[in-house]
């Protein structure tokens, strides 16, 4: 090193004498400020040293190591995937099968403004998770003249037909299909005229012309008398040549028909949604269940639809015998299926009401007592449909989660939702004027479940945690429960 200077010979030359150490050091003359650089050993030095006998043994070991604890990694990660539960596939699920369905079957008593009332409410739909709207009928015809009917006309009291485009456009954007009911003879008397053959094939016209529009379907009533027609399978076809990306739906009901009768009409018509107008209201738990259990075991639930309220039943406040329209919520969201649901079904508006409540709870400004009292408990009943709608949609067990009975009375129900590694859920309802203890628990569940819905906050807090060895249900009362999956 040029900065330091040795005396006589290099320092680690230099024998020690007691002149030439001081505490052990060789005494070494190092100039002022002078900085001492590390060059650590070089090139040559490196490649001799490296390829000593105990650096070769010690690369050796490192490499085998290495190799060892990759190989071990790898056989662990494989472990863990074979070991791991298989998760089960998504069935293939349509528009329909992802939510809830609006009915408006009078246009004219939705709202004074026709189908332009329709559009504006589109938001409304929206914020309640509705996925499509089952519209009209809105066609002309006289009550009883079959000569009078005209499928693919738009009748002038609702609007027209750039009324129709606007509401298509509005809705496309929103993301709400909707749907065309096509019932002929909406007006009065049998709804195929008496001439069921002669109707088909004019359905079949229109729903050629309807689709081109941009409908997300059609809806026709009482499948059981059209699909014995020769024009149906032609109906049919339409429906499953579209070449859309987005999949439209034909749609039937039926009403007053045994589970038996519904699941014949439901093979022979061969439709991608049929409502079924079950479970009958008037019939005991026991009844209910084994009629959702028939059904639900001899058919994909994506076909089965559930609707309690329309045009001939009226609306779910009204129907009889009266249950709490929070009970028919609960269990038309958390059964297997499609639920469909009435325009003001959601606040709980009796038939008789008009439309137009709905849109005041917004922006409440009654000053009676007793009509401030019914406006909260609008909104409250609200609040809980827009919950229930939420939780259905984001529950893959409440989604396409299979259907389990746990119990069933005379005036009381309860079943479990599940799939596959997500939560559990189970829906409980007493509409009965008496008290239920159920009995729930199984080998397969736990003995507490949280409470995530109930219509009786006071004696069942939401999220608290509940015994369903023992579940206690006051009069019409009903709770939705869940518990994890345990694996």
């Amino acid at each position: 090193m040029k900065d330091v200077e040795l005396k006589e010979m290099d320092p680690e030359k230099q024998l020690m004498t007691r002149e030439t150490q001081k505490n052990g050091c060789v005494k070494v003359t190092v100039p002022e400020n002078a900085g001492v650089k590390y060059t650590g050993l070089s090139k040559d030095e490196l490649i001799r040293i490296a390829g000593t006998a105990g650096w070769i043994r010690t690369r050796r070991a490192l490499l085998v190591l290495f190799w060892l604890g990759w190989i071990g990694m790898l056989a662990g990660a494989i472990i863990l995937i074979v070991q791991a539960p298989r998760c089960k596939p998504i069935p293939e699920m349509n528009w329909w099968n992802e939510g809830s369905l609006y009915q408006i079957s009078d246009v004219k008593a939705f709202s004074d403004e026709g189908l332009k009332g329709v559009e504006k409410q589109l938001d409304y739909m929206s914020q309640m998770k509705m996925k499509g709207l089952v519209l009209g009928p809105i066609h002309t015809v006289q009550a009883n003249q079959l000569d009078t009917l005209n499928l693919v006309s738009v009748n002038p009291e609702v609007g027209t037909e750039k009324d129709l485009e606007s509401l298509l456009d509005q809705a496309h954007k929103k993301g709400v299909s909707i749907v065309l009911n096509l019932t002929p003879n909406y007006e009065n008397g049998s709804v195929w005229f008496n001439n069921v053959t002669a109707v088909a094939e004019k359905i079949r016209d229109a729903c050629t012309h309807w689709l081109k529009k941009g409908f997300g379907g059609i809806f026709l009533p009482d499948l059981g008398d059209i699909i014995k027609t020769e024009p149906w399978p032609s109906i049919q076809a339409i429906f499953n040549e579209t070449d859309e990306t987005k999949k439209v739906a034909l749609m039937g009901s039926v009403t007053r028909l045994s589970p038996d009768d519904v699941s014949l009409v439901l093979n022979r018509s061969g439709v991608d949604l049929l409502l079924t107008g079950l479970p009958d209201p008037s019939e005991s738990g026991e009844k209910q269940a084994e009629g959702i259990k028939n059904l639900y075991s001899s058919h994909r639930q994506m076909n089965l639809g559930w609707s309690l309220s329309g045009p001939s039943v009226g609306s779910l406040a009204s129907r009889s015998p009266a249950w709490p329209v929070r009970l028919y919520q609960m269990l038309l969201f958390t059964l297997p299926g499609t639920p469909v649901f009435s325009a003001g079904d959601e606040v709980g508006l009796k038939t008789e009401e008009k439309p137009q409540i709905m849109w005041d709870l917004e922006n409440p400004e009654e000053k009676n007592v007793a009509a401030k009292t019914q406006q909260e408990e609008r909104i409250a009943v609200l609040k809980f449909f827009k919950t229930l709608s939420e939780l259905r949609g984001r529950e893959r067990s409440l989604l396409h989660g299979e259907y389990v009975s746990l119990h069933s009375a005379r005036s009381s129900l309860a079943f479990r939702r599940l799939w596959d590694q997500s939560d559990r859920f189970i829906t409980a309802m007493n509409w009965g004027n008496e008290p239920v203890t159920m009995k729930l628990a199984s080998s397969d569940m736990p003995t507490q479940a949280q409470v995530r819905l109930t219509t009786d906050t006071e004696k069942l807090a939401v999220d608290s945690m509940v015994s369903i060895e023992k579940l206690q249900l006051g009069p019409k009362q009903a709770v939705l429960l869940s518990y994890p999956y345990a694996g």
